[in-house]
């Protein structure tokens, strides 16, 4: 009972710093996470290290829905290495937007959908052959996600979609 009791408090006491605001025009955003999965030999892969990605957002215009469009900039990048010692590197570098969803009535969530124009760099260090790329191109790519805010500046995120991971989860700072 007395655990229930502390349980409590604490959520009260949390919650009570929990007062985000929307996602709205001259909004800035910084998003820094881990990802599983993704677009490159996840299956044939022995061993995979989780994607690093970084993306900022600014909210550009407010339109009709209710929401704002925000635009901005991505970085991923993820590792494999083979059975063999070949290791393959693959990174995003990329230009997004997002479409933010403000009709819920939930002040600290912050709900997203978009897509993202990309340059996609695939490189590898062989054992047998020179180190090199390879199939570097452009890339398109459309992502959900979500955002919830635990004060005014700071929240967590997930977000689901193709390119350097298939669920990134991490930090986000509002600034």
């Amino acid at each position: 009972m007395k655990k229930s009791f502390v349980y409590v408090v604490i959520a009260l006491f949390i919650t009570s710093f929990a007062n985000g605001q929307e996602f709205k025009q001259g909004t800035s955003v910084i998003n820094v996470g881990f990802g599983l999965g993704g677009s490159y030999n996840t299956v044939e892969s022995l061993s995979q290290r989780p994607s690093i990605s970084a993306s900022y957002e600014y909210g550009m215009w407010d339109v009709p829905g209710p929401g704002v469009v925000s635009l901005g900039g991505y970085l991923g990048h993820k590792s494999y290495k083979f059975d063999n010692n070949d290791k393959w590197n693959y990174t995003i570098l990329g230009v997004r937007g997002a479409y933010h969803y403000n009709g819920l009535e939930i002040d600290d969530l912050d709900v997203y959908g978009g897509a993202m124009l990309s340059y996609n760099m695939l490189s590898y260090d062989n054992t047998y052959y020179a180190a090199g790329t390879y199939g570097n191109e452009l890339g398109i790519s459309a992502f959900i996600g979500g955002r919830w805010y635990f004060t005014d500046n700071f929240g967590a995120y997930a977000e689901l979609g193709f390119g350097v991971a298939n669920l990134s989860i991490g930090v986000a700072l509002r600034l």
